[in-house]
């Protein structure tokens, strides 16, 4: 029953997210190219990122009908300025919704029309800016909330079938050491932090993709939920929400995964459990037992 409010209140973050922004479904930038990095993907110093990553050729199309607010090439004399999108695009969709489509191919510069409609072209896959493959950069943005919003939010889902795979679970107690929860089946009682490790795969069968939602609960009781719906931007921050909105330095952990929040043991026994979903709503849950102390 716990699992079941959780997953209800993590549906009410997402309806919550696609209400402030828009109610109708986008088709996605080029249904045919390989999705290698998507959004809330840690990305390392530079931290999570907030769009999604595509490899292969082909044409990028608009995912919905809106203005051109923005249109970079190379032959701009703006080009001159160095841009880790490269050759960009950028369209109003009203609502304040904005998309944003970089690192097409670069060349002679793209006349567009001010109105593009659905599925229109709006460039090709290409290898400009700091990219040194070929394929584009997609990102989401609402100018009204000013957050990035997860593409996944606004699209119809891929249906992959695959779980995401819990890599690792491990608790960290006040004196900085680590356990693997998979590992102890003893626990001295007292407060440790959650981190949990997380695979989801591309199409291409790598482990680099993020998931949709992290949730983990002790005896019953949510220690903590990381929704990857949007992050919002504020004050010079970034925002994500994990029991209300936090900075997103207090969720990534590098090699560690995610940090859920503290769970506190008490004596007799106690029963963690983690739950992961992708944005295809593919779910992988676990379990760990121990004797506290």
């Amino acid at each position: 029953m716990e699992w079941l409010k959780m997953m209800a209140r993590g549906a009410a973050v997402v309806a919550a997210v696609v209400c402030a922004v828009t109610v109708r479904a986008m088709d996605r930038p080029a249904p045919e190219a390989d999705l290698i990095g998507n959004f809330g993907a840690d990305s390392g110093a530079s931290g999570p990122r907030m769009g999604d990553v595509y490899a292969g050729e082909g044409v990028v199309r608009a995912v919905e009908t809106g203005e051109v607010l923005f249109s970079r090439s190379a032959s701009d004399r703006t080009a001159r300025l160095p841009s880790p999108l490269g050759d960009w695009t950028s369209i109003d969709h009203g609502d304040g919704l904005i998309s944003l489509y970089g690192r097409l191919e670069g060349g002679r510069k793209r006349r567009l029309p001010s109105i593009v409609e659905k599925g229109a072209m709006v460039g090709s896959a290409g290898s400009t800016g700091w990219s040194k493959e070929r394929g584009f950069y997609y990102s989401l943005f609402d100018r009204k909330e000013r957050r990035w919003v997860n593409p996944a939010v606004m699209e119809e889902r891929r249906n992959d079938g695959r779980a995401p795979v819990i890599s690792s679970v491990m608790l960290r107690d006040s004196q900085g050491r680590m356990v693997d929860a998979s590992q102890a089946k003893g626990l001295v009682q007292g407060r440790r932090t959650v981190f949990v490790a997380v695979a989801d795969y591309t199409q291409t069968g790598e482990a680099s993709l993020a998931p949709f939602r992290v949730v983990c609960s002790l005896n019953g009781r949510e220690v903590g939920a990381v929704a990857l719906e949007a992050f919002s931007a504020r004050d010079g921050r970034l925002w994500i929400y994990r029991n209300g909105l936090v900075p997103v330095n207090q969720v990534y952990a590098g090699s560690f995964g995610f940090e859920l929040g503290e769970a506190v043991f008490i004596r007799g026994q106690a029963q963690l459990e983690v739950l992961v979903q992708d944005a295809d709503g593919n779910v992988q849950r676990a379990a760990y037992h121990f004797t506290v102390e």
